[in-house]
């Protein structure tokens, strides 16, 4: 940015949202950057990190941080385990190496503020295999062994509420520009969209100063429900996008005296909100898609892919859906797959084949809420897929008509998610065992604090009748 009217230099044009070793300093005086948020994804894909001044930044080769981070539930509370308890309890440090090349100006901070995400390496330099983006990192690794390059675009969906400071009072929709509250089924509604326009104006405004595409917002079918979606790319690069945008969404809705939230279900009689992966295959020396034949046909690759999906997607279901409140939104008549069935530009089935030309032709999985962890939910997704191209697996025949009238093929709840992942070693081990490990038992930790809370619903019908 010039000094005196903050107008982008073409120096700094050409360093966009990312920096190198070489230009850091450059971009940290271009952008007028006075302190830097240090970000690590946890396992619920929080933030976690140091903020410090810029120009120690620009000496720091890494930051360091506990490995606990990655043994924390949402709650906050810590989960140790056997075989690495003593590193825990020790608080052992792990080096957070900044990726220089995720760098952005955080445009809401009071003070100039840029924001790095940092992969968490040992000591020694090696990946720490249970960090989020290195398990997507790792899926994208055995893919590139085939010479395969995944490319994926999320559909991220979510909630505008009032403010709510009482966790017992149910979220209500926020008051529009009418003077009125957002109002459900209204999907696709442009009306419904202006009523939000300062909001969705920020969401620009913040993702424009950060390089951050936007596709399309649309209104969704829920009361003040709106979708983002983010062009395609490359699976890492989605993953940190879907990041950014979660805190961009959320600050942009602060700034307009609301909440946005991304629980996959927070209002009652109103549909949940999804992360729809649409998920495309190319060939890493041609860059031609896989998925299709020279003759513009569906190649077996791709039936192997669908194939895969709709064998290993109910064994990684708590990796799309992260809590008990995830459930809420995969029920009969909820406006969500509950089940992995396919069909061609069939939004009832879990898997979807949209309307596009051959070489985009594409799966889409609309089983992930929008709770759940972007590195995680598309290494899980890509996982699936992979082992049916590996195994050579066949879909079955697709859906016609409405799927949501076919049997419910996915767990029911949290811990029948996780039993099913415990239970499916081939899936484990594309993921990583020791990650595998570690997600399950702080998901149990999770379901088991959850199970000593009592819910309105409880009281209210079992008080006195019983």
């Amino acid at each position: 940015m010039t000094a005196d009217d903050g107008v982008t230099s073409p120096e700094a044009e050409a360093y966009g949202a990312g920096a190198t070793p070489d230009t850091i300093k450059t971009w940290l005086r271009e952008h007028r950057i006075e302190e830097v948020d240090c970000a690590v994804p946890d396992i619920a894909g929080v933030a976690r990190g140091k903020t410090m001044p810029a120009e120690k930044f620009a000496k720091l080769g890494a930051v360091h941080l506990p490995i606990s981070i990655f043994h924390q539930t949402i709650t906050g509370d810590y989960v140790g385990f056997e075989e690495d308890g003593e590193s825990l309890y020790a608080e052992s440090d792990l080096m957070m190496v900044p990726d220089l090349s995720t760098i952005r100006p955080a445009p809401w901070a009071s003070s100039p503020t840029a924001q790095v995400i940092h992969d968490a390496t040992w000591q020694n330099g090696s990946p720490v295999e249970i960090a989020p983006r290195n398990v997507l990192k790792h899926v994208l690794e055995l893919y590139d062994r085939e010479g395969w390059v995944p490319v994926v675009a999320p559909e991220l969906e979510f909630y505008l509420t009032k403010t709510n400071t009482d966790p017992d009072y149910p979220l209500e929709p926020p008051v529009g520009r009418s003077g009125r509250k957002g109002a459900g089924r209204q999907a696709y509604s442009l009306g419904a969209v202006d009523e939000y326009d300062k909001i969705v104006d920020d969401v620009y405004e913040f993702a424009e100063v950060q390089y951050l595409k936007i596709d399309t917002i649309i209104q969704e079918g829920g009361a003040a429900q709106l979708e983002i979606n983010l062009l395609h790319g490359d699976a890492v690069n989605l993953a940190d996008q879907v990041f950014f945008f979660k805190r961009t969404i959320r600050e942009a809705a602060f700034k307009q005296s609301c909440y946005a939230t991304f629980m996959a279900k927070p209002l009652e009689n109103e549909p949940g909100s999804a992360m729809h992966i649409h998920q495309s295959i190319v060939d890493r020396k041609t860059g031609r898609n896989i998925f299709t034949k020279d003759d513009g046909s569906p190649s077996g690759l791709f039936f192997n892919f669908l194939a895969g999906q709709q064998t290993y997607l109910p064994a990684a279901m708590c990796l799309f859906a992260p809590y008990v409140n995830s459930y809420r939104r995969l029920v009969p008549g909820g406006a969500a797959p509950i089940n992995v069935e396919w069909g061609h530009d069939n939004r009832s089935a879990g898997l979807r084949i949209p309307i596009s030309p051959d070489n985009a032709r594409r799966v889409e999985n609309r089983l992930p809420g929008s709770d759940s962890n972007p590195y995680l939910a598309i290494a899980a997704s890509l996982a699936c897929g992979y082992l049916g191209m590996k195994n050579a697996l066949e879909p079955r025949e697709p859906v016609v008509g409405n799927a949501y009238r076919n049997d419910h093929q996915l767990p029911r709840g949290l811990l029948e998610a996780l039993i099913a992942l415990e239970e499916c070693e081939e899936l484990r081990a594309v993921l990583g065992k020791r990650f595998s490990h570690v997600y399950l038992a702080l998901k149990r930790s999770e379901f088991e604090e959850f199970m000593r809370v009592i819910s309105p619903w409880e009281r209210e019908h079992l008080l006195l009748s019983v």
